[in-house]
């Protein structure tokens, strides 16, 4: 969608109510972040809220957001984003919805460019906006800095044209959506966007990408905080597997897939030009083998000793 049609858009805009939705588990110092960018909108600030569920935080989330005059807080004490996201939607007012993260600070004018691309056509399901991802340094980032921001980041334009869903990072869509698809897995712990999207799409709705309506998201910068995102993603996608296939032994094939060798990934890592030197693509080859030493435990402890799993 270009400017002049979302500026266009955007005149004509009716006044609609948008409830924004944060899950947080224990990160209050990004939260605050995160709500200070949400305070700053260009979005009236009488036309939205900001819903923000504490997944059973040891830090004290309840301070933070009492900082905000337009946050509204609520707790889910059972684990997982999806569960958390699911309990603040039964107490949102918005005929909108935009979903994104605690750690993620939207730029100012997010909310209003989300609304509009979402109004800019019939029959909308969802909106997918940019996410992009940043080191403390970006002339310099450190080797996880490096891996996540090119091995783990959401291109949601790529998600949208291949797999039909956007990342609740920066998710927007309409009530009356989720009120005919329904709501997020709750026994997920990752991934859940993805099927959510999936139904989103069997509905027959249009997906959008909204490359204007942009938040920002810093890089992991720690391999603790990396070991626990490949442990959630491992564990989303075996769930994933596991309510789709049909025996044990698709089952069986499927980790025998998983645990091929990853031949190709050195290849690409020593032919990607976003890795400079023989420095930077040793750097990023060594996390990945960590990455894939960590995954191959969690997948190995799903399936073959009947684990359950984590949210990382």
């Amino acid at each position: 969608m270009s400017s002049s049609e979302i500026s266009s858009v955007m005149s004509d805009l009716p006044n609609l109510f948008v409830s924004v939705i944060i899950p947080v588990f224990n990160d209050s110092e990004r939260l605050q972040i995160c709500l200070q960018a949400l305070e700053q909108q260009t979005y009236p600030k009488e036309l939205y809220e900001v819903v923000v569920i504490d997944n059973n935080s040891h830090e004290d989330i309840k301070n933070v957001a009492s900082q905000f005059a337009q946050v509204v807080l609520t707790r889910e004490n059972r684990p997982g984003s999806y569960v958390a996201r699911n309990t603040g939607l039964t107490i949102t007012k918005g005929d909108v919805i935009a979903f994104t993260d605690a750690d993620c600070i939207p730029h100012s004018d997010w909310l209003m460019k989300g609304v509009a691309v979402l109004l800019s056509r019939s029959n909308v399901g969802l909106v997918a906006g940019r996410i992009d991802l940043f080191a403390k340094d970006p002339n310099n980032p450190n080797p996880i800095e490096l891996y996540e921001s090119i091995a783990l980041s959401f291109p949601q334009d790529k998600f949208l044209k291949d797999d039909n869903f956007g990342v609740t990072a920066n998710l927007f869509t309409f009530k009356k959506v989720l009120d005919d698809v329904g709501l997020f897995d709750e026994t997920l712990k990752s991934g859940g966007d993805r099927q959510w999207g999936h139904r989103v799409f069997a509905k027959g709705y249009r997906q959008v990408y909204a490359d204007d309506a942009c938040v920002d998201h810093p890089a992991r910068d720690s391999w603790e905080d990396l070991r626990k995102r490949s442990i959630r993603i491992t564990g989303g996608r075996y769930d994933l597997m596991q309510k789709s296939i049909g025996s044990n032994l698709e089952a069986l094939k499927d980790l025998v897939m998983f645990l091929k060798p990853p031949f190709r990934s050195f290849f690409r890592i020593w032919t990607d030009e976003r890795l400079h030197g023989a420095k930077q693509k040793f750097q990023f080859t060594v996390v990945m083998l960590r990455v894939r030493w960590i995954s191959t435990q969690e997948r190995l402890r799903l399936q073959l000793g009947g684990g359950v799993s984590d949210r990382g």
